[in-house]
Parts: structure tokens; sequence; C-alpha cells
């Protein structure tokens, strides 16, 4: 009898601990502020689509900012906090070159905070920006879950243990984005984000001098060397190529057919096209956009869930690119 009223007390107390833990660390659901601000959606949607019709290229920043954001540890915005004294902002790093338009994730907060004030999370919005902007490039609607909230330090200091560089090997790019859970194709479909979008000169001149990639299309690299003519470029300078001449605002598979003709602006996609790793999947890619959209859209909703902050954790800043603290 002992055994048996043993038992039974350990089991509920189990259950108790594993219904405590739930609380605190809930999932993403889908619609998750459906009662607490049903509109939050429908405004960071009219907003991306009246910001992209006025500045067509925040829809890249949006796009950029998932993979940087969500990359580093966890999908917190904490890519978005500015310097203190007492910390570097992610955006001030050199990995993050060539990123802008943050200001206007601080216009749709604004919107959002009018239509529901305290609510919705600046992490929530940087990834449902991104998914509309996404659209607005022509890509799919891909569904994503919600529930995020925001971290309260930059993440600044461990940056480069994470996020792959453009000019690492393929091994390395592969090792990273598998931390994470995204297998091969899916990481051949988010680099086809490069369909989209321009590289600043200081990417690319190690490609173009003392001499000539010779790997480079040689069709291609008069183009290149007319954008970036100088060996050393000034990094704020507008001097940039962009990526698909074809269908520069379009996100779609062109950019496979680009680097299988040797026209990649990095040497990622170089090797991304050459690599026997990820090559099939390139060649499928570029014979199939339904393939790719596929892909992505799994590879994008994956990054979103990375290891977010929920329940209590965290806050729901007031700015997103302050902590409340600081506000």
């Amino acid at each position: 009898m002992a055994t048996k009223v043993f038992f039974f007390f350990a089991i509920f107390f189990f259950f108790s601990a594993l219904s405590a833990f739930a609380e605190d660390n809930p999932s993403l659901v889908m619609d998750y502020y459906k009662d607490t601000c049903p509109q939050a959606e429908e405004v960071i949607r009219e907003q991306v689509k009246l910001l992209y019709k006025r500045h067509k290229n925040t829809a890249f920043s949006w796009l950029r900012n998932i993979f940087h954001d969500c990359f580093v540890e966890s999908c917190d915005a904490s890519l978005l906090l500015d310097s203190t004294r007492r910390m570097l902002s992610e955006k001030e790093t050199d990995r993050s070159f060539g990123m802008r338009n943050f200001r206007y994730i601080e216009t749709i907060k604004e919107a959002v905070e009018r239509e529901c004030p305290g609510v919705v999370s600046c992490a929530d919005i940087l990834v449902l920006s991104g998914r509309d902007g996404i659209v607005a490039l022509g890509g799919p609607h891909i569904p994503l879950k919600t529930g995020r909230r925001d971290g309260r330090k930059s993440r600044a200091d461990i940056l480069e243990q994470h996020l792959p560089d453009h000019n690492e090997s393929m091994s390395v790019v592969l090792d990273r984005f598998a931390n994470i859970g995204i297998n091969t194709p899916g990481i051949v479909a988010l680099l086809g984000a490069h369909s989209v979008g321009r590289t600043h000169c200081v990417k690319l001149v190690h490609r173009l001098y003392p001499e000539v990639d010779p790997q480079l299309n040689p069709d291609h690299v008069p183009h290149m060397l007319k954008k970036c003519p100088d060996p050393i470029p000034d990094p704020k300078a507008v001097q940039y190529v962009r990526n698909d001449r074809g269908t520069p605002m379009k996100l779609d598979n062109n950019y496979y057919r680009n680097i299988l003709d040797n026209k990649g602006l990095m040497l990622v996609d170089h090797q991304l096209a050459t690599d026997k790793r990820t090559k099939p999947y390139v060649k499928k890619m570029a014979k199939s956009q339904d393939y790719f959209f596929k892909e992505f859209s799994r590879a994008i909703t994956i990054l979103t869930e990375n290891n977010p902050l929920t329940g209590t954790k965290g806050e729901i800043r007031k700015q997103c690119n302050l902590a409340n603290k600081l506000h």
C-alpha cells in the first residue's frame, strides 16, 4: 500500500512540475495575438506594404534581419538594440556591414503600439515584417508562429561564433546551419535570398583585384569592374553590384541559374554551385521555383523558431532599439 501511495505522489509531482515548466516556457503558436491584439499581423502587413511602396529596398533589409537576428543564439530582436556605454550593438559590428533601414522597424512598432500598447514584441515584428517583405518581393507567403519576447542584451560578442561569413568554406557554412537544424537543401534555399538586393564592393574586390578570379564568368567581369573600379573601396561610398541583374527586385530561382553560369558575386555563391554536397540542390532549384519556395519556406520556419524567448523570459520592449530599463 505504501508503495502505491508513494508512486501516486511521485506521478502527481512529476506532472505538476511538468505543467509549471510548460507555463513558464510556452511554445510559439499560430495567431498568438488573436485575443490580446487581433489586428497585430494586419497592421504589420499594411505597414510593410506602405513602406515598400515608398522605399523598395526595405524588403531586402527585413529579410536580412531574420537571418542576422535569429541565427545568433535566439530569435529575440537583440539585433535591433543600440549600443550603450556597456554594450556594443550588433548593428555596429563588421558582420552587420551594409545593414540598414532599422528605423522602419520602429515605424512599424509605433503603428502596432497605437493599436495595442505593450503587447506585441519587437522580435515578432522583426519576423513578421521579414515574412511580409518576402511576399512583397514575389516570394511565398510563409505561415509563421508568434509569441516571442524581446531579449535585453546584444550578442555582438558572439556573432563570429554563429554567423557564417561569405568567404568561409562550404564545410563551415554547412556546419553552422546544421547547428540550428537546417539541412543542406534548406541552406541552398536560404542562400537563394541572394537573388535580391545588392552586394557592396567591399565584399567583392578580393575577386577582382589584383587579378580577376578566373572562376568568374568573363562576360560578367566588365560589369563588376565598372561598378567596383577601386581595389580599396570606401565602405561609406555607394558602390555596389546588384546580386541578380536580370530580376534584381524579385525573389526567384534565377539566382541558381546565375551561379551555375559562374555569375555568383561572392565566394559562397560560387562554392554553392560547385561543391558536390550542394550542387545537386542548386541544379534542382534552378529548374523548379516551386521546389525552391518549398525548401525556402521550410528553412525560414526553422530559422525563425530558433530558441525564442517565451513566457516570462525577456520582455516586451516599448522601443525596439532600447531595452525597457534604458527607456
